[in-house]
């Protein structure tokens, strides 16, 4: 009996360290590389804008294909030569300097609730501050740049999944419509299999040069604030 109860513990406690651990976030790591000494690592973005949410049953922005989708836009004030974008459910004990949090995270932030991230980064035809409103952005022309599932970049979930997410795009500048430019673009979330999405999250943004003025909200009402 001393055994099976010893055996137990040992596994409660590695299951607690496994989640502890599985939730830290790393540098955001750019598509440029570098070699030091004989590792080769990923040249960590230079700026980041960080937000976080929480997504539950009745505040999604739309359904596509039976799938609960949830939109974070973001203003980019400058071309960029290369976009990254991540996602992280839960948010767990993870402290992010300088991130906007939503009321609904505020008040949720101890939730254990997560989900399996889904991202897309789109980029709307709206070119211009001034042209930004909610039915500019219902009828806007969204493309969608990339997206991603599943990343072994990103720190496992707590069920030990590697389910987060992270994306990297480099300016198409040969084509107009896949060029990171000047204008509003828009990180698309739901989870993987149809359902429910419900649980705190972490949506990053971030470039391999300082631009200023980048703005991350969840409503077209917030963005227009931070303009």
């Amino acid at each position: 009996m001393k055994t099976k109860i010893l055996i137990a513990i040992v596994l409660v406690a590695f299951g607690s360290s496994f989640n502890a651990q599985a939730q830290k976030l790393k540098k955001f790591g750019s598509l440029t590389e570098k070699k030091i000494g004989p590792k080769t690592i990923k040249v960590p973005y230079t700026d980041i804008v960080s937000y976080m949410g929480y997504a539950a049953s009745g505040n999604e922005d739309e359904v596509k294909d039976g799938k609960k989708f949830y939109y974070i836009y973001v203003w980019v004030p400058a071309v960029a030569p290369e976009l990254g974008v991540r996602m992280l459910s839960p948010v767990g004990k993870n402290k992010i300097k300088k991130a906007t949090k939503s009321t609904a995270y505020t008040k949720n932030a101890k939730s254990s609730e997560y989900f399996d991230t889904y991202i897309t980064l789109e980029r709307s035809d709206i070119i211009s501050k001034d042209n930004i409103s909610k039915s500019a952005v219902n009828n806007a022309n969204w493309v969608t740049l990339k997206h991603n599932d599943d990343s072994s970049e990103m720190p496992k979930q707590p069920s030990g999944s590697s389910y987060n997410s992270l994306l990297r795009y480099k300016s198409d500048v040969a084509n107009p419509t896949k060029a990171l430019t000047i204008g509003l673009y828009r990180i698309g979330f739901t989870t993987y299999k149809k359902g429910e999405v419900k649980g705190t999250f972490l949506a990053q943004v971030a470039a391999p040069i300082k631009l200023p003025g980048v703005v991350m909200a969840k409503t077209i009402e917030e963005l227009k604030k931070g303009l």
